[in-house]
């Protein structure tokens, strides 16, 4: 509670993490049968955790009330209010990915010999070097936490306003280096002193405050497509195969919306690589379309195809896990269905 205290008092809004775990506290039993954005839930108003990072908060009687009652919750810190960027450096026993992928947009040649390079903390010190620059994991001047895998989280803060995007340093999309990932907007990073059932998260070195981005990262991150784009769509329609299967069971515009909501909160994971409640999302939204494919609002078929694309996009090559979280949200939907008014029998 402490703990929690002081990081609220730099202004790092904090939120729980269930104990011994690095994921956020399990959300209110309404809110993980009940579909709605983070936005819309009574929740929060309420001083209730649900909603992982979105919860995090500066109150001081809050983080009284949350970690007085519950003192082994960890901590995770939400990064984009508290303007950081975190540095997630992992350190995971693999084999290297394709040549192209180990510094996106850096072209590393064939006869270049790459033995030796085993994971983020080798990328990383490849991509400072390049720069002329010393490599992050080395920097003593900011807040530096080692993490029970043995990997390293370097904590920065924005020198300015620039919504900084999150990213998986393994993701063939925005990234900055392979086993390199980026905590940032939309995003959590674990608090020192938070202890898993892995071990504790520990800062090394003099220094506790994050020191401000420095520029040639800044410009690196800039570089990998880490800034939003200049005008992003807030409504998102719905897919060619979610209309057919609203159409096929002669469904209503509620029931349109409510599959549009479904796909778009899945959707919305994909832009976050950690703490974006993935698993719980996926099956709150398979349990709805169980309800309504249960009063025959919707085509059983089409629904739940739409549904394994949407979350294949956001979370690629986790099809088998998809597969499993749909089946078992959607068995316990299909045994309560949903119905016009929205509510179940």
């Amino acid at each position: 509670m402490a703990a929690a205290s002081w990081f609220a008092r730099q202004g790092w809004p904090v939120h729980p993490l269930a104990p011994g775990r690095k994921t956020p506290a399990a959300n209110c039993n309404d809110c993980r049968t009940q579909v709605h954005p983070p936005t819309q839930c009574p929740c929060l108003p309420a001083g209730r955790w649900c909603h992982g990072f979105h919860a995090a908060t500066l109150d001081q009687d809050r983080i009284q009330q949350w970690w007085g009652t519950h003192p082994h919750f960890g901590i995770g810190v939400s990064c984009g209010p508290a303007r950081l960027i975190v540095i997630d450096i992992d350190a995971h026993p693999a084999q290297p990915p394709a040549r192209n992928r180990i510094l996106p947009g850096i072209p590393i040649a064939d006869h270049v010999d790459l033995t030796g390079l085993a994971n983020g903390f080798h990328t990383l010190a490849v991509l400072a070097a390049l720069r002329g620059q010393p490599s992050p994991a080395d920097d003593a001047t900011t807040l530096r936490v080692r993490t029970p895998s043995g990997g390293l989280h370097v904590w920065y803060r924005a020198a300015d306003n620039r919504r900084w995007q999150s990213s998986v340093g393994s993701s063939p999309g925005r990234a900055l280096a392979w086993q390199v990932d980026i905590r940032a907007h939309g995003s959590y990073i674990v608090a020192p002193g938070t202890t898993t059932s892995h071990g504790t998260y520990t800062a090394i070195g003099d220094a506790r405050e994050p020191a401000p981005l420095p520029p040639w990262l800044a410009q690196e991150l800039e570089r990998t497509g880490h800034l939003p784009a200049p005008m992003t769509p807030v409504s998102k329609p719905v897919p060619p195969r979610a209309q057919q299967a609203v159409l096929a069971a002669g469904g209503s515009s509620r029931s349109e919306h409510v599959l549009s909501t479904v796909l778009a909160l899945v959707k919305a994971c994909g832009q976050v690589p950690e703490g974006a409640g993935f698993s719980d999302t996926l099956n709150r939204a398979a349990y709805t379309l169980g309800g309504l494919i249960a009063a025959g609002r919707l085509s059983r078929t089409e629904a739940v195809q739409a549904l394994q694309e949407t979350a294949a996009a956001a979370r690629p090559g986790q099809e088998r896990r998809i597969q499993q979280i749909i089946h078992s949200g959607l068995a316990a939907g299909l045994k309560r269905p949903l119905h016009a008014s929205g509510r179940r029998p």
